[in-house]
This record gives C-alpha cells, structure tokens and sequence, in this order.
C-alpha cells in the first residue's frame, strides 16, 4: 500500500424503480469493485425503491480505476439474478479532490459533471464542498436491464501518512 492515496467513501444511498425479477419484486443488493476490492450491501427484501444508506470503503491508488457497480437480485435456490451495472469514472472527483482546496463556505459547488455517452449519469452531479469535504451526489442510471438507478454520494477521506495528492 505504499502508493495509497486516500479512500473513496461510496454511499449507497438507493435505488429507484429497480427491475422485477420475482413475480412479487426483486430482493436486491450491490456489489462495489473497484480493482481488485469487492464490497456490497445488504439484501432489502422484495423492494424495488429499496433504501440502503450504507457505507462501502474503498482505497484508491490509482485514482484513474473506474468503480464498477452491479445489483442482483438474492436467490435462496438458484444463482443470483442480474439486476444492471453501471460505472463511475472518478477522476473529476479526484481533480476536485487535489486542488486542496479549505475554508470555503458550505455548499460551494466545486465542478460540475454532465451525463454523455461515455458515462452512466442518469442527469448532472455536483462536486461540492460540505463540512470541509469534497463530496458528490450521483444518480447513475443502470446498462443492460430494462429499468433501475442508483443513488450514491462519493466522499473523500485522507489518511495521515498516506502519500496522498
């Protein structure tokens, strides 16, 4: 870990009008990659709007790697079902990030990030400073599935001797 730069505090906030995968929903749940690290959340029972606000903590040392994100759906007898993917690129987060940046007032919007081809943003996200953080709110809209988003706040996190920016 001698190149670690910080950690990337992914909040899995929810999710939003999710694919049916069951005759009654879905029991949904999201795996968070990103290299070789792989995090997920909780299974909600039979919801498709299913509330996590949970934390997932990832260590960045190639701020370049994109974080990858699938939701299944939890099957008892069977494998899994695929629920969508979608992926964050989160190098203008991590620009925001190393520009240093203290003491400016609560809410400053920092940058601004805007849906094209290349990315799943479901509409414009904000890089804003909060609470003497550099955060981002994302709404990231789901590939290969009929339906489904995912709302997820990024928030950085220094380390004390970590080699940072």
């Amino acid at each position: 870990m001698e190149n670690l730069l910080g950690l990337l505090r992914v909040r899995v906030v929810k999710g939003i009008n999710l694919a049916y995968r069951d005759a009654t929903g879905s029991d949904p749940y999201v795996v968070v990659r990103m290299g070789n690290q792989k995090l997920k959340t909780s299974v909600k029972k039979n919801n498709v709007n299913p509330i996590w606000n949970e934390d997932l903590t990832l260590t960045v040392s190639n701020p370049l790697q994109p974080v990858k994100l699938k939701v299944y759906d939890k099957d008892t007898f069977s494998r899994d079902d695929k629920m969508g993917d979608a992926e964050i690129d989160i190098e203008p987060f991590v620009e925001a990030v190393k520009m240093n940046l203290s003491g400016l007032p609560n809410g400053t919007t920092i940058r601004r990030v805007y849906p094209n081809r290349q990315n799943c943003l479901a509409e414009e996200s904000g890089i804003v400073w909060r609470d003497d953080k550099v955060v981002q709110e994302i709404i990231l809209r789901l590939r290969n599935v009929e339906s489904g988003e995912l709302e997820l706040q990024l928030m950085w996190i220094s380390i004390p001797g970590a080699s940072g920016f």
